[in-house]
């Protein structure tokens, strides 16, 4: 995005970040919903309206400051609360619950590459339309990329922390369940120190990769 300012950078990258954090959230409490847990969709946290999941720190303050600073985004929404209790098979469920916000971020990418392939098919007809459309579906594209891999990292409190804690056995469930507390501090000082960047970007080329106008983002990006 090197021919955009700052400004239009923001601009063009607030909605897929946005829409990225909070409907990840929104597909956890709807996953919980479908196997016994209304906690979530009592708290009006089962919807696509980003106000309902935004934390003014995590998804506005912290996004912001991080690439405004560095050109990386890092961010969250407010977590949706699953009541274990509540689920029919609790720890099957509470891995397919982890498993949804991924997911959803998975299909969110598929989504935003659509729209880069929309925005090339009208650019020679309206260039001051296609080229916000390709540029917000290339920052759609990578910011849910890295969003799906970043969670599926096995560590607590992350998603895959979550679903490695539902299939390991009881004992040994327990025993990592005990390092959640330390979790984020172990999650920033691999980020910080470059290692975890080591391992996700790999997996967040290989998914960009399967997905249409994979060349326009990693050309755009990259």
């Amino acid at each position: 995005m090197e021919i955009l300012n700052t400004i239009q950078k923001v601009a063009i990258l607030a909605l897929p970040v946005l829409f990225a954090i909070t409907v990840h959230e929104a597909a956890h409490g709807w996953m919980a919903k479908r196997h016994g847990d209304k906690t979530a969709l009592m708290l009006g946290r089962v919807t696509l309206n980003p106000i309902k999941h935004i934390d003014p720190v995590g998804t506005i303050l912290v996004p912001l400051v991080t690439f405004l600073m560095s050109g990386f985004l890092f961010g969250w929404a407010k977590p949706v609360p699953v009541n274990w209790r509540n689920l029919k098979n609790p720890r099957r469920d509470m891995a397919l619950v982890a498993l949804a916000g991924p997911g959803a971020n998975l299909l969110m990418a598929l989504g935003w590459a659509l729209i880069i392939k929309l925005g090339v098919v009208i650019l020679p007809l309206s260039e001051w339309l296609a080229l916000p459309l390709i540029y917000m579906g290339g920052a759609g594209v990578l910011f849910n990329a890295l969003l799906m891999v970043l969670n599926l990292t096995p560590i607590l409190p992350l998603d895959g922390g979550r679903v490695l804690n539902a299939v390991l056995p009881p004992r040994a469930a327990y025993q990592f369940s005990r390092l959640e507390p330390y979790g984020m501090f172990i999650i920033v000082g691999l980020l910080v120190s470059g290692i975890l960047g080591k391992f996700l970007w790999p997996l967040i080329l290989f998914v960009i990769n399967i997905l249409p106008a994979s060349n326009i983002v990693k050309e755009l990006y990259f």
